[in-house]
């Protein structure tokens, strides 16, 4: 089923992308982390990517915001090659990348400054976005003195308030304990359903990846990782991560996904014949 969000135009899409690095240690040899893979992401949509540990994930998330060339293949972003860093990207990483100097109000209007926004226009979307967040009243702390949470949703408004028409997101919640987790994860899915996004979702929990997405594509185990099966994610909107695991039709899918994602691990881990 297709997310209601979605309008059918491209905004993401991998071309037979291979991304090869020389090997360590070894002269002359290389090592390729993704190889031909071809991925189409629609406006709009929640795309989360899964597979075992060095399975390209976060390469082709770093493909995608152009911090990385692919070796071959092309990238487009809303129709036109990707030459460079991806413009129309935001990019929300698992370690925090919050300057500990700024408050929390700074941060969040860092990139409006960059941008030469007048200071008072930036501090009051600044301002706004804190308050969407729910840390209006932390707006003068500074990031050691908030909690993971804290600092996560202060991420996503310093994120958010540069308006990406793509969000790119590499595991960002898998360092919170699992109650503050679930609750990034519903602040994630309320922030999304209020502002036209397209997310591709780095994760390695499954359970995550169902209950926020549209679409799980599940990756190889490497070395030349590819994508092996995509899943729709058939479940109603709005969701509760909480809730929507006690689906049946949840159930269902991690069980069809596990079965093809079971064989990756187990061969990334050495536990099977490749």
């Amino acid at each position: 089923m297709m997310s209601a969000r979605q309008t059918g135009t491209q905004a993401l899409a991998f071309d037979s992308v291979s991304c090869t690095f020389p090997a360590r240690g070894r002269a002359r040899e290389t090592y390729t982390a993704v190889c031909e893979t071809s991925l189409t992401i629609a406006d709009g949509e929640f795309v989360s990517l899964v597979g075992p540990t060095g399975c390209g994930k976060s390469t082709l998330l770093n493909v995608a915001a152009g911090l990385l060339a692919p070796t071959q293949g092309q990238v487009h972003v809303l129709g036109q090659r990707l030459h460079g860093l991806n413009r129309e990207a935001g990019y929300l990483f698992q370690a925090d990348a919050l300057f500990p100097w700024r408050t929390a109000l700074d941060n969040v209007m860092a990139g409006l400054e960059f941008r030469s926004v007048p200071r008072d226009a930036a501090r009051e979307s600044a301002m706004q976005w804190l308050k969407r967040v729910g840390l209006e009243s932390h707006a003068a702390k500074y990031p050691h003195e908030l909690s993971g949470g804290m600092r996560k949703r202060v991420a996503l408004a310093q994120t958010l308030i540069l308006e990406p028409k793509l969000l790119l997101m590499d595991e960002p919640f898998s360092a919170l304990d699992v109650q503050t987790r679930q609750l990034m994860e519903n602040e994630l899915l309320n922030l999304w359903s209020q502002d036209v996004r397209t997310v591709l979702f780095v994760t390695h929990d499954l359970e995550e990846a169902i209950a926020l997405s549209d679409r799980v594509v599940v990756l190889s185990a490497g070395p030349a990782c590819h994508p092996i099966g995509e899943f729709d994610i058939d479940l109603p909107r709005p969701r509760d991560v909480q809730e929507i695991g006690l689906h049946p039709r949840f159930v269902e899918l991690h069980a069809a996904i596990w079965q093809a994602l079971k064989h990756e691990v187990l061969k990334a881990h050495g536990l099977l014949d490749a």
